[in-house]
């Protein structure tokens, strides 16, 4: 996903003199090309990713179109305060890129892997929160936020190779169907969309018809939107590679409370404990039941209670 952003800067940029890209001393290999086009408006910190977020709101302030990047534990975790104060509380044009989310960076360990960066993200003010799952969704994404100042965060992880396209009308907040279905609702957002598309074709082999929605964008969301799928369908289920704690299902379940509707749910996400294993993103999503296969099971298994 990462090499995709990078085009999409850089088509805008020559559009935009006003656009500065920042890095806190990442992007071997993918970012020389950025800086030969920017020039002086690519930004190197060094590994300085709370002074980063400082110079971006600087930027900001002087009325300029800034993208900052790193992965998404430095850039998230390590500069919460920085967003929090500067960029999000002053409601500024300061777009944060976090590279490797989820279990992208498995066999980093904790200190790279990240199961709460949409639950932290979604709290704080003005801030719009985007997990693009495909390339196409990618391109999506970061067309909206050339049009549109505030600040925003994005959650890239490794392009699937499952794709689709994206019609014209669709609207920020709106999820994306992708397949439709009469017997399960499932919403997932993020590069586990390949994993949820592989157990919907495995699916339908059982018989059972899965209507599959894809959420770029978990903050904001169209409540309208949720209420006219949901009303369709009894069982839903929700599908995150995110704490089952404050992300996305939280964000779908407070729209059931808010409007009294009770439907029958299974939320399939990272459980409230350290995921300290060290594996490849596949091994990781295994254990801790997010791949195709658990997936599948569960869904299945779901589909079958009474």
């Amino acid at each position: 996903m990462r090499n995709i952003f990078v085009k999409k800067i850089i088509e805008h940029s020559k559009k935009n003199r006003n656009l500065y890209f920042l890095s806190a001393d990442l992007g071997f290999n993918s970012f020389e090309i950025l800086k030969d086009e920017l020039k002086e408006r690519f930004i190197n910190v060094g590994v300085a990713e709370n002074n980063m977020a400082g110079i971006a709101a600087g930027l900001a302030l002087q009325n300029k179109d800034v993208y900052m990047y790193s992965i998404v534990p430095f850039i998230i975790f390590r500069s919460f305060e920085q967003i929090r104060n500067n960029i999000c509380h002053n409601n500024l044009n300061v777009k944060i890129i976090g590279g490797g989310g989820g279990f992208s960076y498995g066999d980093q360990g904790i200190s790279h892997n990240t199961s709460e960066d949409l639950s932290i993200t979604r709290v704080l003010p003005n801030l719009k929160v985007f997990t693009p799952s495909t390339k196409s969704e990618v391109e999506y994404v970061f067309d909206y936020c050339f049009k549109n100042n505030g600040p925003a965060y994005f959650r890239l992880g490794k392009v699937p190779e499952f794709n689709f396209e994206i019609k014209n009308n669709v609207k920020i907040g709106d999820g994306i169907t992708i397949k439709k279905g009469k017997d399960i609702l499932i919403f997932s957002c993020g590069n586990i969309i390949e994993e949820v598309n592989f157990a919907t074709n495995s699916l339908k082999e059982e018989k059972i018809n899965c209507e599959l929605i894809s959420y770029p964008c978990i903050k904001p969301i169209n409540e309208k939107f949720i209420l006219k799928k949901i009303n369709k369908i009894n069982k839903i289920v929700i599908v995150e590679e995110n704490s089952v704690i404050g992300g996305f299902g939280s964000a779908i379940m407070d729209i059931l409370s808010k409007n009294s509707i009770a439907k029958k749910l299974l939320h399939i996400g990272l459980s409230d404990k350290p995921h300290g294993k060290i594996g490849n993103q596949n091994y990781l999503r295994k254990i801790n039941n997010l791949d195709k296969i658990s997936i599948f099971k569960n869904i299945l298994k779901f589909a079958n209670e009474k």
